[in-house]
């Protein structure tokens, strides 16, 4: 409840800033003062048990341990995000505190993603989270591919909205208690109703292109490719991750008593994702394009979590989150700073900058789940939820494979920074970086280790 309140209130605040000062330094450092004391909030809910502000919610939205954890992550990667991004940011336009007020909307939606107990609730948080990305998508509005990927998103959008409105409609009208609460939607283990199994459909569909899966991925290459690469990163890391905390949600609450009956559907839809994400990330010469593609096939794994609907599954998922978050968004922040974009760019970058290049090796080696990285530990958590489920064990080979395959292209970019001779020794490969900018790489670099070893670290709030 904290966080909902202090985001909302804090993108207002950011809004009239943009009013009263011009300086783009100043919304920066709001910023990151107004996040740390939004996560001084939301930790002592957590430590309390109680919010600061009490609020009659009659119901409708559900505090508990594992949300409040999430909450916490997602502003921890968002403060990281400001601290590797301000200067990237500013560059987007002149309406830079306007770019803070959207993303602490985008946060007070994620924050009601994490925490709804009624489907009404879901659709409010889905939208508070989608329409603010509109906005940031073509917020380059001197570059024409920005505006295809904001007018591509928002009616992909909206066509998403309509399909879980419909699909809130079928449960609602197939619930012989005619409630919109999670807990009263009467799914048992016995067949389910024409309405039921409906709206099931209807939302499985939705969550699933708000989470980019396949075979509803088809708009993430393009508008990924054409937002401004810093709010790209934001959207496909914190957002995507708010997505599917919504949906095991969502399908943990309401559905898991009918779980046989949709899990087969779940783990064709993780399969496909995992296989069009990943190869076609193989043929990709453009990285930020790759890393599109490639955010596909990690929503595959991320997949497995709704599909074994167990307590690992839920330590894998918020891990996964943690460790995908601050590995991307590292990523895109040496991207955003690239001269160019393709594979080919980065050749030689570890002889004209190895401390950037050493913080994009643990990156992709975490992306790709190497061993003592968080991405190893994460993949491997939702790996195990899958074979402790017991069924579909085909689904974890399959798993493996894809994760191969996705070493390949991983690879590609750690070969070219290491292995290849820059086409044109005389032009810099990237824009001048100061030691900052390096300082918090590193700390991104340490955190994907201490994670990978110590995953506890991350899993353990959960349990108190």
């Amino acid at each position: 409840m904290n966080a909902i309140i202090s985001t909302a209130l804090l993108g207002v605040i950011m809004m009239f800033l943009g009013v009263f000062s011009k300086n783009k330094q100043v919304p920066h450092i709001v910023a990151i003062l107004g996040l740390l004391g939004i996560l001084a909030v939301n930790i002592a809910e957590y430590a309390s048990g109680h919010p600061l502000v009490k609020i009659n919610v009659h119901g409708m939205l559900s505090m508990g341990l594992f949300s409040l954890v999430f909450i916490s992550i997602s502003l921890l990667a968002t403060l990281y995000y400001f601290l590797l991004n301000g200067s990237e940011i500013q560059k987007v336009g002149a309406h830079v505190a306007e770019y803070y007020a959207l993303i602490f909307f985008v946060l007070c939606g994620v924050s009601i993603a994490a925490t709804f107990n009624t489907l009404l609730m879901l659709f409010v948080g889905v939208e508070i989270m989608s329409i603010p990305l509109y906005i940031l998508t073509g917020s380059d509005k001197r570059n024409l591919k920005s505006n295809e990927a904001a007018l591509k998103y928002f009616l992909m959008g909206a066509f998403s909205t309509g399909i879980l409105l419909m699909g809130v409609a079928f449960l609602y009208g197939g619930n012989p208690l005619a409630s919109f609460y999670l807990d009263k939607l009467a799914l048992g283990v016995g067949p389910l109703s024409v309405f039921t199994a409906v709206g099931l459909l209807f939302t499985l569909i939705a969550l699933s292109f708000k989470v980019s899966a396949a075979p509803f991925h088809f708009w993430t290459p393009d508008v990924y490719d054409g937002a401004p690469t810093v709010f790209t990163a934001f959207m496909s890391t914190i957002v995507k991750a708010a997505g599917f905390i919504a949906f095991i949600r969502l399908f943990e609450i309401s559905f898991g008593l009918a779980h046989d009956q949709w899990q087969l559907l779940v783990a064709l839809i993780a399969a496909a994702t995992l296989f069009f994400g990943n190869i076609t990330a193989v043929f990709q010469q453009s990285v930020k394009r790759m890393l599109a593609y490639s955010s596909i096939a990690q929503a595959g794994f991320m997949m497995l979590a709704i599909f074994a609907l167990n307590k690992h599954a839920k330590e894998g998922l918020l891990l996964y989150s943690a460790a995908y978050s601050v590995a991307t968004i590292g990523l895109f922040a040496i991207l955003s700073r690239m001269e160019d974009f393709t594979i080919d760019g980065f050749n030689g970058l570890a002889k004209t900058n190895p401390s950037i290049a050493l913080a994009a090796l643990v990156f992709l080696c975490s992306l790709t789940g190497i061993p003592l990285t968080a991405g190893f530990q994460s993949k491997f958590m939702l790996l195990m939820a899958t074979v402790e489920h017991g069924q579909l064990i085909w689904l974890v080979v399959f798993a493996v494979l894809m994760a191969a395959v996705s070493a390949y292209y991983y690879f590609r970019v750690i070969q070219a920074m290491y292995f290849k001779e820059p086409a044109n020794p005389n032009q810099p490969l990237m824009q001048p970086t100061n030691s900052m900018f390096r300082f918090w790489l590193m700390v991104g670099v340490a955190l994907i280790l201490i994670i990978g070893i110590y995953p506890e670290l991350v899993i353990g709030w959960i349990y108190r």
